[in-house]
């Protein structure tokens, strides 16, 4: 088995810079989101489940009124190494606000709950090849 496989999202006044990072446009903060992340097949399934957190985090903290400055997340998990399947994902959550810590707890759970990535991984999405 290897683990480690680790991918961070930030955006806010968690947004990282640095050199080897990649920057996208984010339709909920003006300067963007920052991507911490190797190209490989296994981070690339943990930066889906981390983009969609951060994403469902801001759509939700709207949704509910609650003000953001920053939000980071951070996924991993590992492989095992005999089947290139899945050991599992773990992912935590870091807000930057000014809601009371009940708030931001309420939020967390919430978006566990709705981010459509995390539901599609945890559900066992059948992926299929198509020809062409």
């Amino acid at each position: 088995m290897v683990d480690g496989f680790a991918v961070v999202v930030s955006a806010g006044t968690f947004r990282s810079d640095g050199e080897g990072l990649v920057h996208f446009p984010h339709r909920w903060t003006p300067e963007g989101v920052a991507v911490e992340a190797d190209f490989t097949g296994a981070h690339l399934l943990h930066l889906a489940a981390a983009g969609c957190v951060l994403n469902d985090v801001y759509r939700e903290a709207a949704r509910l009124g609650i003000p953001l400055g920053g939000v980071r997340v951070s996924a991993t998990g590992g492989f095992n190494t005999e089947n290139w399947t899945s050991t599992g994902i773990s992912y935590s959550v870091m807000l930057d606000s000014s809601a009371p810590p009940a708030d931001l707890d309420r939020l967390v759970e919430i978006v566990d709950g709705v981010a459509e990535i995390p539901r599609a991984i945890r559900a066992g999405a059948r992926v299929s090849r198509s020809a062409g």
